[in-house]
C-alpha cells in the first residue's frame, strides 16, 4: 500500500541550468515536492540542447528534469521579478546555480531573500563558493575535475582522462539535495530556515579524501594505472580467452591465498615474499598482474568467473552501457519505469531513484516542454488572460504551442 510522498506540500522554485541544481531538485520532485523550474525565454535551460538523442530531447535534460513544472520568465525584467517574488512568497525552497554574482545583482542572494522571506530555505550552488579568490570564476565539470586533481588520477600512465560522467556536478547536486533535506528538518524542529551553499569544487574535494590523505602523508600521489586500482593489487580487469574482460578484486590475505590456490592453480605464490602483503603486491604489481593475465588467457570468461566465485573473490564482467541497460538485476528488481518525454512516440524508460522508502512510490511524471506550465502558474497567481498576453507580448514570458 502506497503512502503519501514525503515532500507532498513542499514547493521549490529553482533558477537552474545544466546538471548540478537540476539533479538536486529532481530528487526533491521524486519525493513529491512541487518543483517550479524557471527558464529563460528563447530556449530555456541550455541543457535542453546538449544533444538530441532521446527522440529529439537531450539525454541530460530527460535524466534531470522529469516531474517538474516549467515556467519561462525573464527575471531581469521588473515584471518578471514581480512574478518570481510572488512565487517565492509561497515557496519553501529556492535553488539557484546562476553565473557568479548574478543572483546578488537580481536581489536574489541568500541574505536578501531571507530578509524578505524568513522561512524560505535558500540553496546556492556555485563553482568555487561565494567568497574567496575564485568566487568570480565560472566552473564546469571538467574544469573542477582538473582543479581537484582528479584528472591526474584517472587514465593511463601515459595520458590522463576525464571521468566518463559529470562527477563534480553529480557530487554538488547530491550535497545540495541532502543539505536541503537537512534544512527542512531544521526548520521543522527549530523554526529556523538555514541557508545552504554547495560548490562543485568543495563537493568533489570531499570525494578526493583518500588520495588527498595518501598524498599528504605518503609523500607521493597514487599513480595513474588505467582501470586498475592505484593502491591495491591485483584489482582490475583481465582479458579472458574469449576476449571478454573480467575484473577481480583482492581485498585481504585470505582472498589472495584463495586466488593462488583455486584460480591460478599456483598455491606457492601465496607465500612468495614479493606478494605476501598488500603493499608488497602493489610494489610488484607487474609480476602479480602477469601471473593473473597468463591464467586468464587460458580460461573463458565464464570459467574464470566460476573459479573466482568458487574462491569467494569478488568479480564482474566489464560491461558496456548497452550491457548495463540489460542487466538482470535491474529487470529482476523491477527498477525501470515509463515516463513521458516531449516528442517521443511512446514512453521512455527511466530508473527508479536508488533509495527505496518502504510504502513510498517515487513520482515519475513527464519531462516538461519549455514554458509548458507558464500559463497555469500565472493564472494561479491571479493573472487573467489579458495580463498573461501582455507579459508574452513584452517578452517577459514565452508560451509553448497549444498542443502542449
Amino acid at each position: 500500500m502506497s503512502h503519501p510522498l514525503p515532500l507532498d506540500g513542499v514547493t521549490v522554485v529553482s533558477l537552474e541550468q545544466a546538471v548540478a541544481a537540476p539533479f538536486a531538485t529532481r530528487q526533491l520532485a521524486d519525493l513529491g515536492a512541487r518543483v517550479v523550474k524557471v527558464e529563460r525565454p528563447g530556449g530555456g535551460d541550455f541543457a535542453r540542447r546538449y544533444d538530441g538523442t532521446v527522440h529529439g530531447q537531450a539525454s541530460y535534460f530527460v535524466w534531470l528534469n522529469r516531474s517538474k513544472e516549467s515556467l519561462t520568465l525573464d527575471v531581469k525584467s521588473a515584471a518578471g521579478r514581480d512574478v518570481l517574488e510572488e512565487l517565492l512568497a509561497g515557496a519553501d525552497i529556492f535553488v539557484q546555480n546562476l553565473a557568479p554574482g548574478a543572483a546578488d545583482r537580481l536581489g536574489l542572494g541568500a541574505a536578501a531573500l531571507q530578509a524578505r522571506h524568513p522561512r524560505l530555505i535558500t540553496c546556492t550552488i556555485s563553482g568555487y563558493g561565494t567568497t574567496g579568490p575564485w568566487a568570480h570564476r565560472k566552473a564546469y565539470d571538467l574544469l573542477v575535475q582538473c582543479q581537484t586533481g582528479l584528472l591526474s588520477l584517472t587514465g593511463s600512465p601515459e595520458e590522463p582522462a576525464r571521468a566518463g560522467i559529470s562527477v563534480a556536478d553529480i557530487a554538488a547536486g547530491m550535497y545540495a539535495y541532502s543539505g536541503i533535506l537537512t534544512a527542512l528538518y531544521t526548520r521543522a524542529t527549530t523554526g529556523r530556515a538555514p541557508t545552504v551553499e554547495v560548490s562543485l569544487f568543495e563537493a568533489l574535494a570531499e570525494w578526493m579524501g583518500q588520495p588527498a590523505y595518501y598524498t599528504r602523508y605518503g609523500g607521493t600521489q597514487p599513480p595513474r594505472v588505467g582501470a586498475r586500482h592505484a593502491t591495491i593489487a591485483p584489482y582490475g580487469p583481465f582479458t579472458a580467452a574469449d576476449g571478454k574482460d573480467v575484473l577481480l578484486s583482492i581485498q585481504n590475505e585470505r582472498e589472495w591465498r584463495a586466488l593462488c590456490a583455486v584460480v591460478l592453480d599456483r598455491p606457492e605464490l601465496a607465500d612468495d615474499p614479493r606478494f605476501a602483503t598488500g603493499a608488497a603486491r602493489v610494489a610488484h604489481r607487474e609480476e602479480v598482474d602477469a601471473a593473473v593475465a597468463a591464467r586468464f588467457a587460458a580460461l573463458g570468461s565464464e570459467d574464470a568467473m566460476a573459479l573466482l566465485d568458487e574462491a569467494g573473490i569478488a568479480n564482474a564482467g566489464v560491461n558496456s552501457v548497452a550491457e548495463f541497460l540489460a542487466h538482470p538485476s535491474l529487470a529482476a528488481r523491477d527498477r525501470w519505469r515509463d515516463i513521458e518525454v516531449p516528442g517521443a512516440p511512446g514512453p521512455v524508460q527511466a530508473l527508479l531513484p536508488p533509495a527505496d522508502l518502504s510504502g513510498v512510490a517515487p513520482r515519475m511524471d513527464p519531462v516538461p516542454v519549455a514554458g509548458q506550465h507558464t500559463e497555469a502558474i500565472l493564472t494561479a497567481l491571479g493573472r487573467d488572460a489579458g495580463a498573461i498576453e501582455r507579459l508574452r507580448a513584452q517578452g517577459v514570458i514565452e508560451l509553448p504551442a497549444r498542443d502542449h
